[in-house]
């Protein structure tokens, strides 16, 4: 993936202190937060990003190695246990030179050229045991509404320039990754390809709110039907149902309709419930019959 300067991103020095990234990290979630620019369709990447750079940056041993490795930070482990490795099998350590045998041959080089060859040309990939290099694993980001993660679909999308369907299972959730092996980056060498990492991202939905399988709403009755009772209709994702409201019912009561919640990730046959909640109105506009009417109810 393309190399990405947290510094740059968050607006600070390389010499910046913890304190000072914090405080540049708070200023910058709080500009480009989603929430606070739903007409802006370039915050929610900004917002990431920046999340992304707080998290290497925040990080005293994470931020170490980005500074050391760059974009390649996250092989920092691999990249040192190779290099005592091969110091270890037979390493010069003259002049920053080594040396290791690759299918009976020995190379030679400069402390570079070995970074370059365990990464290949600057995309981290591992070795595999014939001397081809993985290729890179990639993470891209899916967007869906609460309803089309509700069913099982279709979904085209590219990548890398190339265009792939895959087939998304009802359920799935806000922040869930999957992984499509093989559909990341090319492998070299005759090394394998990388993984693509798809993250779902599922925005608020104004009707419903999701609490595991469970989806919540909200209904408004008016005073006459709570006291009296009466019939309301209710939306559901697959569509409206009239649901009787008992007589004498309460503000902010509840009501549970069982299997007409959100379906559970790959658990056929099995849904959540939605639960409604009634928001009773008081009239504010009564005229004054109607206000003695309630004058004499209230006196019994």
């Amino acid at each position: 993936m393309a190399y990405i300067d947290y510094y740059k991103v968050l607006g600070v020095d390389k010499t910046a202190t913890q304190d000072e990234i914090k405080k540049a990290y708070r200023k910058l979630a709080r500009k480009y937060h989603p929430d606070l620019n739903p007409n802006d369709p370039t915050a929610k990447d900004k917002f990431q990003e920046i999340n992304e750079a707080n998290e290497v940056l925040s990080d005293p041993e994470k931020r170490k190695k980005y500074d050391a490795y760059g974009e390649n930070w996250k092989h920092a482990d691999e990249f040192e246990a190779q290099q005592q490795a091969y110091r270890a099998q037979g390493g010069t350590g003259k002049g920053g030179e080594y040396w290791y045998s690759t299918d009976g041959q020995h190379f030679t080089g400069g402390f570079s050229d070995f970074f370059e060859e365990l990464f290949g040309h600057g995309a981290g990939r591992g070795r595999n045991a014939r001397g081809g290099f993985r290729g890179q694993d990639i993470e891209a980001s899916l967007q869906l509404s609460l309803r089309e993660a509700a069913i099982t679909h279709k979904q085209t999308f590219s990548i890398n320039g190339e265009t792939l369907r895959i087939t998304v299972p009802a359920g799935v959730a806000n922040g869930q990754v999957i992984k499509l092996k093989g559909h990341g980056g090319k492998g070299t060498n005759g090394g394998p390809d990388g993984d693509l990492y798809i993250t779902f991202v599922i925005p608020d939905d104004p009707v419903f709110k999701r609490k595991e399988n469970d989806l919540y709403t909200d209904v408004t009755i008016d005073l006459y039907t709570a006291v009296l009772g009466g019939e309301v209709t209710v939306n559901t994702l697959d569509g409206q149902v009239k649901l009787k409201v008992r007589p004498g019912t309460q503000n902010n009561a509840k009501v549970r309709l069982k299997g007409k919640g959100f379906p559970a990730y790959k658990q056929e046959g099995i849904t959540g419930d939605l639960i409604v909640t009634y928001h009773v109105t008081i009239p504010t506009t009564l005229t004054e019959k109607q206000k003695d009417l309630f004058r004499q109810l209230q006196q019994g």
